[in-house]
């Protein structure tokens, strides 16, 4: 029987690359108060516990709940849910939808309930299997137990938001799902800030001020995006249908969603652990260092990735080949316009970036150097990691969930392979640099595949800006780090302004080349996207 045609409310928009770039810099603003946010509440981490034992400890109990959320926030839930609600919305009408919606939410919710309950009981053996290195610390293995039992609860919360941003999103309602993990920073420093100068006083280690935090940011990320939910028709309903078409194939997709989108995530829990046995302070480097390449993924990557799932499921559900091709092809190629530069940037001015973010308080200039070293061997993958968020929804989308999972798995293989191997020569910056290669890997097999079933996504095409973008971001990574090498010379002091001064000019200096490089390549996607930002950037003028 013909599936009903969509109704004209439903109608998908045209996949043009101007529309998503518009689309990605809307998620990308509202991503980048988050991030900026996440570095804010970084920067108060470090000012308090430098990258010492009680940090340690903290990164590691968050590892696990903090692995799922990136999971259901930006992989799993984006990779099942967004094509099945989507298709719902399109074939069946919004009533349809909010149901389907409501039994994802109450499902989500039984099943992270039972995981958060186990997590808590057995909180010791899980601390032990990753951190057993940390018993050789008095102290340090009972506080990680102790932090993971506080924070696992927040598995619960960051599902349900989840499940939320994924509704917001198939309705192209952007903004406010990007801006809810801004609310988690908030929530995070505020309790940080407020309660670390009580937990001396309540006989507490200051550290579980975060840990707090942590959970009132859960929260706050889900009920900054009720209201917007409310007003598109969304009412909850504690309902529960195992039989539910639309829920089991959720269900089905998510199992291998997981385990396709995992290989990044393990990856980081394998250096975590790698990590704990390379003395103190090294679990930290790499989790600070990783945080600040998690900028330009979140804004880049994720809102790229973000504006282009919704369309690309509507294509989908309409069997529109050449529409998915269109859309992916535009997706990668703004990626690399961003991403590319951001890379470059990174490696090149890891050491005064590091330095004026963190280098306060407890954080101290050895500190710096580890942290820098790693960010720079984790900033290759940067490329990697985004074009993954834009392939593997594209394989969910055309319902082929085993090539993500199988290729999942050989990344984590090889990523425990190269660690193994680069720990003994590099140090803990070897694991970041074995992460970096994983990355890349998985996302070129995957594109590669990618290609074969959809009969092409306009390769000639996407190499030929990568080359382009390649060429004129090299230009500007020699022009940042003379820049900088320059202004160190003439100032070596470190105090903030100086490390300020260093890091605008040079990124000033860096932008103003890329750009005449970029139009000397003929870049045509950083026209398209200078454009679109000076046209956000310009009055709107009154008529009369």
């Amino acid at each position: 029987m013909p599936e009903e045609p969509p109704t004209p409310d439903s109608a998908p928009p045209q996949a043009t690359a101007s529309q998503i770039t518009k689309s990605a810099g809307v998620i990308g603003a509202a991503t980048m108060g988050s991030r900026v946010l996440g570095l804010v509440r970084d920067q108060v981490l470090a000012f308090l516990f430098g990258a010492g034992d009680q940090m340690d400890a903290y990164n590691i109990a968050f590892r696990i709940p903090n692995l799922v959320r990136d999971l259901f926030a930006e992989g799993a839930m984006s990779a099942a849910f967004v094509p099945t609600f989507t298709r719902t919305l399109t074939i069946s009408g919004r009533a349809s939808a909010w149901r389907l919606g409501n039994l994802v939410v109450n499902a989500l919710l039984l099943a992270t309930g039972a995981i958060v309950i186990l997590g808590i009981v057995f909180a010791s053996p899980l601390s032990r299997l990753f951190a057993s290195a940390y018993a050789e610390v008095p102290g340090k293995l009972e506080l990680t137990i102790f932090l993971s039992r506080v924070m696992f609860p927040f598995l619960m919360l960051v599902a349900v938001a989840a499940a939320l941003m994924g509704m917001l999103n198939s309705l192209h309602r952007f903004f406010v799902p990007a801006m809810s993990p801004a609310m988690f920073n908030v929530g995070s420093i505020v309790c940080t800030i407020g309660l670390a100068p009580v937990m001396p006083l309540v006989g507490m280690p200051i550290i579980l001020a975060p840990a707090i935090g942590v959970l009132v940011g859960g929260l706050l990320q889900m009920a900054i995006q009720w209201p917007a939910l409310r007003r598109e028709g969304y009412r909850y309903e504690p309902i529960l249908d195992v039989r539910d078409e639309g829920l089991r194939r959720v269900l089905t997709l998510m199992g291998p969603g997981v385990v396709g989108l995992a290989a990044v995530q393990i990856n980081l829990l394998v250096n975590s652990i790698l990590a704990t046995g390379e003395g103190t302070g090294a679990v930290s480097a790499l989790s600070y260092a990783f945080r600040v390449m998690y900028m330009p993924i979140g804004i880049f990557g994720v809102s790229i990735a973000t504006a282009v799932v919704p369309t690309l499921s509507r294509y989908a559900a309409r069997h529109d080949a050449a529409g998915m091709r269109e859309t992916i092809s535009a997706g990668l190629r703004l990626m690399l316009m961003m991403n590319v530069p951001a890379t470059v940037g990174l490696m090149a001015l890891a050491t005064p970036i590091v330095a004026l973010i963190f280098e306060h308080g407890r954080f101290t200039a050895s500190d710096t150097a580890a942290t820098a070293a790693a960010l720079a061997c984790y900033a290759p993958g940067l490329v990697g990691y985004s074009a993954v968020k834009i392939a593997v929804p594209s394989f969910y989308a055309i319902h082929d969930s085993r090539t993500p999972v199988l290729v999942s798995v050989a990344t984590v293989v090889l990523n425990i392979a190269l660690n193994l191997a680069l720990v003994h020569t590099m140090g803990f910056q070897g694991l970041a640099l074995g992460t970096a290669i994983s990355a890349v890997f998985n996302a070129s097999i995957l594109l590669w595949v990618l290609r074969s079933r959809l009969g092409g996504i306009d390769g000639r095409r996407i190499a030929s800006s990568f080359a382009r973008i390649g060429v004129a971001s090299l230009a500007m990574g020699a022009a940042a780090w003379a820049t900088d090498a320059a202004i160190g010379s003439w100032m070596p002091e470190r105090t903030i302004a100086v490390l300020a001064l260093r890091v605008a000019a040079s990124i000033g200096v860096a932008l103003a080349v890329l750009d005449v490089a970029a139009r000397a390549c003929g870049a045509e996607e950083f026209r398209e996207a200078r454009a679109l930002l000076f046209a956000r950037l310009r009055p709107v003028r009154r008529t009369s």
